[in-house]
């Protein structure tokens, strides 16, 4: 009976590798198809979640000290003494990389409307603002006014970007403005922030979030973008939804700002 059932065994391995033999083995051709056709479907799922982070981005109003309607009010007296804190506009010169480029683009706008703010000259940032446009040379920008910044999350950059293939810089963009901002703000706490709302403060929190998320998504992709996610990963300290939290958090946070700005724009 041992001796049997060792054949029956033996019989029934064999008839199940001349079944299995019936069956055609997969081609290098087509096991390549399946990996593609998989990440296929996960890039298409990222770029899914990373436009509805754009569509929510392109809903917030922008922070006050940028807006145009004069929302932050100087005196003549404050405009007397002129910020220090502003990158020098000839940092320009020393950007070497695309992503460079629209890094410090972003920023330098919104250092111009301070430096507009409190009535300094800025004919140098607008030469190297026009230079670094020359250098991106970047069709996207033709949809935005005069009136609008760059550093702006709108939607109709959001979509020019992404049709020519530019999305990823499109969120270096935002990012670094936030930053910029966020240090701007903390240079002069008091005087900025009293432009601000719970609202408004609650805005930088939801900014800080889609950001993240964003950037965090498309590192796999691109991996100029985990330079930019080290930098801003600090920020997530920032999750203020009153004006009164925001001011301590960006107190607090003072130094990790100043670092992401560094890292950004500086380096």
């Amino acid at each position: 009976m041992k001796k049997l059932s060792i054949v029956a065994v033996a019989f029934a391995a064999v008839l199940f590798a001349a079944c299995g033999g019936n069956k055609k083995p997969q081609t290098v051709q087509e096991t390549e198809d399946i990996k593609t056709f998989e990440q296929e479907q996960i890039e298409a799922s990222i770029k899914l979640n990373v436009d509805s982070l754009a569509t929510a981005m392109a809903q917030l109003k922008q922070l006050p000290i940028t807006e145009k309607n004069g929302m932050v009010v100087l005196t003549d007296e404050e405009r007397q003494v002129k910020p220090t804190y502003l990158m020098e506009p000839a940092v320009a010169e020393n950007t070497t990389t695309l992503s460079q480029k629209y890094r410090v683009l972003s920023a330098m706008q919104v250092d111009k409307e301070i430096a507009e703010l409190y009535g300094m000259p800025t004919a140098e940032y607008d030469n190297e603002i026009a230079k670094l446009l020359v250098d991106i040379n970047d069709p996207s920008f033709k949809v935005i006014s005069e009136s609008d910044g760059i550093y702006e999350a709108s939607q109709e950059l959001y979509k020019a970007m992404d049709e020519n293939g530019r999305i990823n810089f499109y969120w270096q963009i935002v990012a670094t403005s936030l930053v910029e901002q966020m240090y701007v703000i903390s240079q002069n706490s008091e005087k900025f922030l009293a432009s601000f709302d719970d609202a408004a403060a609650a805005n930088v929190t939801m900014r800080i979030v889609l950001i993240q998320d964003a950037i965090e998504r498309l590192t796999n992709y691109d991996p100029e973008l985990i330079a930019v996610a080290d930098a801003i990963e600090p920020l997530k300290v920032i999750n203020a939804v009153s004006v009164e939290e925001f001011r301590t958090q960006l107190n607090e946070a003072a130094p990790q700002i100043e670092a992401a700005r560094t890292a950004l724009v500086m380096e």
